[in-house]
C-alpha cells in the first residue's frame, strides 16, 4: 500500500470518529440547543410548533375555512412553513362558541389572497418562520450518518487489515490500537522460537527408550542426505504420551538442542479463540514461519486440547476448534518432500484424539513416556542435584527407594523443597532429615501440631498400629516406612509403606493383602475400643478398600463371578459423537458383583480381625511407644514387633506399587 493511500484511509477514519463523537453530540444535544435558543428568542413559537404538531386530529378543508371566516367565526390565524400551514382559532355556535385549535392546510398560492381576506375583517393572523433554523447542520448530519459514516468505516477497517498484514514479519507489532482483533491472527502471545535451546540428551535422564527413538531423529536433522539417498522419509510427526511431568517438553527441547535446530513451541490451547478462523490462522503462521526456519522442529503441548475427536459435541456441528484441526492436519500433510520440518506433540489422554491426527504421514511414531524406574529416578536425582548443597550422608539412591511412582518433575521438586526447608533453618547444606520431610510435605502435606496425650490421641495411635501390624504380618503387602501420630495435612495420622521393588504386575493376593492392611485401622478400633467407639477416621480406608475389591471383580477378573471385565480403565465422555454408556450389564450381574465385592470385604476384614486379636500384646507396646515419641521408623516397629511374633519374609515377592507413597491416614 502506498503513502497516499495509507494518508487516505488514515483521513478517512479520522473523519468517521469525528463525525461519530459529532453526530451522537448533535442527536443528543440538538433539541435541548434549539429548545434553549428558541426559549430565550421566542418560547410562544415553540409551543404553538409542539400543538401544532400534535394536531393530526383536528383538521379542516380549506374551504370550510373559507365559510368559517365569511361566518366570523375565525378569531385567530397562525402561518407555518411559509404560508403552506395554518393552525386556526375558531369560535362557532355549533360547539358552544368553545374556543378550538384547527389545522388547516393552504393552497399554494392562495396565502396573499388570504391574507388581504384576514384584514378585512379584523382578524388577528401571524406568519411564523421555518422551524428548523439550520438546516445546514441537518444536510451535514444526514451526510455523515448516511453517506461519510459507512465510507469511514470501511476505509478504517481497510487501514487496520493493511498495517496488519504489512507488520506481520515484526513478532513484537501489536497494531495501531495496541492490538485488536485484526491481529489476532498472529501467533504473537503463544508462540515461541529458540533458536538455540541450550539442552542435549546429557541433561534428559530416566527415559532412556525413549532418547533412543529419538536418535535417528537427530541424525536426520543433523544428515539428511544420509537417508534421502536410500529413499527414507523420517516421520513427520512424533507423538510423545505419558503422564504428566514426565519430561517430554524437556525431551523435545534436547532433541533441537542435540540437532542443534530452532525449536518452536505451542500449547494446544492457544491455537483456539473466540474468533472463528483465528486458530486455523495461526496454524498456516506457524507453518509458514517454520519452512523459512527450516530445518526446525514444532512442538505442540497438550495436543487434545486442539486433537480432539471430531464431531465430539453434542450439537454435532463445527466449532473453531474442528476448523483448526482441519487446518493442522492439512498442514501436515502439505509438506513438500523432506523439508526438514517435524511436528513434535505431547498428550496425556491420546485416546481423545481424533484418528486422522495418528494416522501415518503425521504422527507416524507414537513414544510412550513412562514414570521413571529407580534406576532412571537416580539418574533424574542426579541431574536435579548438581546445583544442590548436599550432605555427605544423603544418598540419592535411598531417596529414589522412598519416591516408587515420581516423576521427573516430582523429583526436582522433592530437592527444591528440601532446599527451602534448609535455608528456612538457615542451614548451608541440605540433610537426609531435609529431603525425607519434604517426600511428606509432598504427598500429605504441611505438618500439624501434635495432640496432647488424651483419648483421641490413644485411638489413633491403636488405629496406625493396626494398619501397621496387619500389613506387617501379611505375606504379600509392601513393608512399613514409618508410623506416626503427628497430623499432616487432613490427616490425624500416618501410616507409610514403601515397596521394594518397581513392578507394575499386580498378583491377586497383593490386592488382598492391600486391602486388609487398609481396614486394619477400623479393626483395631473395634477390637480395642468396642463397636461403639469405632470413629469416621476410617473413612478413606473404607473407599480404598471398596475400590480395590470392585476392580478385582469387574476389571481383573479376580472373583467368584469368572475372568469377566464390566468395566474399562478409562473412556472418552462421547465416542464418535455419541454419549459412551458403560453400563453394559444386566441387573442379575450386578447383583454378582455387589454380593462378590460384599465376600472380599468380609474376608478382607475376618482376616484383619484375626492378626490384630492374636497380637493384642504387641500392639499395646508399640502403642504405648507411639505415643511417648510420636513417630516410630519401620525398622525399630518390626524389632519391638518380633519380640512377640514371628514375621514374614518379604524379600522374595514383586510389588504392586508402580506409584506414589500411599500412606493409610485417619
Amino acid at each position: 500500500m502506498s503513502n497516499f493511500q495509507k494518508t487516505i484511509l488514515k483521513i478517512l477514519g479520522a473523519l468517521t470518529l469525528g463525525g461519530i463523537i459529532w453526530a451522537s453530540y448533535f442527536d443528543a444535544g440538538h433539541i435541548r440547543t434549539n429548545i434553549s435558543s428558541q426559549f430565550a428568542n421566542d418560547s410562544q413559537t415553540l409551543i404553538e410548533k409542539e400543538n401544532f404538531e400534535n394536531l393530526p386530529s383536528s383538521r379542516m378543508t380549506y374551504g370550510h375555512f373559507l365559510e368559517y371566516l365569511d361566518m366570523g367565526w375565525v378569531t385567530k390565524v397562525d402561518f407555518y412553513d411559509n404560508g403552506r400551514r395554518a393552525i386556526v382559532e375558531t369560535s362557532s355556535p355549533e360547539l358552544g362558541n368553545r374556543p378550538q385549535r384547527i389545522r388547516v392546510e393552504i393552497p399554494t398560492g392562495a396565502s396573499s389572497q388570504l391574507i388581504t381576506k384576514l384584514r378585512s375583517g379584523n382578524v388577528d393572523f401571524d406568519a411564523h418562520s421555518n422551524t428548523n433554523k439550520n438546516a445546514q447542520q441537518t444536510v451535514l448530519r444526514t451526510f455523515l450518518l448516511n453517506i461519510g459514516l459507512p465510507l469511514g468505516t470501511i476505509g478504517l477497517i481497510l487501514y487496520l487489515i493493511n498495517s496488519s498484514r504489512n507488520n506481520e514479519n515484526d513478532t513484537n507489532f501489536n497494531g495501531p490500537f495496541g492490538g485488536g482483533p485484526f491481529n489476532l491472527r498472529r501467533t504473537k502471545g503463544g508462540f515461541k522460537m529458540d533458536l538455540q535451546t541450550g539442552l542435549g540428551f546429557d541433561d534428559v535422564a530416566g527415559i532412556e527408550e525413549a532418547k533412543e527413538e529419538f536418535q535417528e531423529v537427530v541424525d536426520f536433522l543433523k544428515t539428511p542426505e544420509k537417508f534421502t539417498a536410500l529413499g527414507a522419509k523420517i516421520p513427520r510427526g512424533v507423538l510423545l504420551v505419558g503422564p504428566p511431568g514426565t519430561g517430554k517438553t524437556l525431551l523435545a527441547k534436547a532433541i533441537a538442542g542435540e540437532a542443534n535446530v530452532p525449536f518452536m513451541s505451542i500449547s494446544g490451547s492457544e491455537f483456539v479463540e473466540m474468533f472463528v478462523g483465528i486458530g486455523a490462522s495461526r496454524v498456516r503462521d506457524a507453518f509458514k514461519k517454520a519452512k523459512k526456519n527450516a530445518p526446525c522442529i514444532i512442538f505442540i503441548d497438550e495436543i487434545d486440547a486442539v486433537g480432539r475427536q471430531r464431531g465430539a459435541g453434542v450439537g454435532g456441528g463445527n466449532d473453531e476448534r474442528e476448523q483448526t484441526l482441519n487446518q493442522l492436519l492439512t498442514e501436515m500433510d502439505g509438506f513438500e518432500g523432506n523439508t526438514g520440518i517435524i511436528v513434535v506433540a505431547a498428550t496425556n489422554r491420546v485416546d481423545t484424539l481424533d484418528a486422522a491426527l495418528l494416522r501415518p504421514g503425521r504422527f507416524d511414531r507414537q513414544i510412550t513416556v513412562n514414570l521413571p524406574d529407580l534406576k532412571g529416578r537416580v539418574e533424574i536425582l542426579k541431574i536435579h542435584a548438581r546445583n544442590k548443597k548436599l550432605d555427605t550422608n544423603v544418598s540419592l539412591e535411598n531417596i529414589a527407594q522412598r519416591t516408587p511412582g515420581f516423576s521427573g518433575a516430582d523429583l526436582e521438586n522433592v530437592l527444591n523443597e528440601a532446599s527451602i526447608l534448609a535455608a528456612r533453618r538457615n542451614e548451608t547444606i541440605i540433610t537426609t532429615s531435609d529431603i525425607n520431610k519434604s517426600i511428606e510435605r509432598i504427598i500429605t502435606g504441611l505438618e500439624g501440631n501434635c495432640l496432647k496425650d488424651t483419648r483421641s490421641k490413644r485411638l489413633i495411635a491403636y488405629h496406625e498400629i493396626g494398619h501397621a501390624i496387619t500389613a506387617t504380618l501379611l505375606k504379600y503387602h509392601d513393608p512399613v516406612e514409618k508410623v506416626t501420630v503427628i497430623p499432616r495435612g487432613q490427616a490425624a495420622g500416618l501410616t507409610w509403606f514403601t515397596p521394594l521393588e518397581d513392578q507394575g504386575l499386580i498378583s491377586r493376593g497383593q490386592i488382598l493383602a492391600r486391602i486388609t492392611g487398609t481396614l486394619g485401622g477400623r479393626v483395631a478400633e473395634e477390637v480395642v475400643f468396642g463397636n461403639a467407639e469405632v470413629t469416621t477416621g476410617a473413612n478413606n480406608d473404607i473407599m480404598q478398600a471398596t475400590s480395590m475389591a470392585r476392580q478385582m471383580v469387574t476389571r481383573y477378573g479376580m472373583s467368584k463371578v469368572g475372568p469377566m471385565a464390566f468395566e474399562t480403565q478409562s473412556s472418552p465422555v462421547f465416542i464418535n459423537g455419541m454419549f459412551s454408556n458403560s453400563n453394559n450389564i444386566t441387573s442379575e450381574t450386578a447383583i454378582k458383583i455387589d454380593k462378590a465385592i460384599q465376600e472380599i470385604i468380609a474376608q478382607c476384614y475376618e482376616e484383619a480381625r484375626e492378626i490384630i486379636t492374636n497380637n493384642r500384646d504387641g500392639m499395646d507396646r508399640l502403642v504405648q511407644i507411639l505415643m511417648e515419641k510420636e513417630t516410630i521408623e519401620g525398622d525399630e516397629f518390626r524389632q519391638i514387633l518380633s519380640e512377640y511374633t514371628v514375621l514374614p519374609d518379604k524379600t522374595n515377592y514383586i510389588s504392586y506399587f508402580n506409584r506414589k507413597i500411599e500412606p493409610q491416614v485417619i
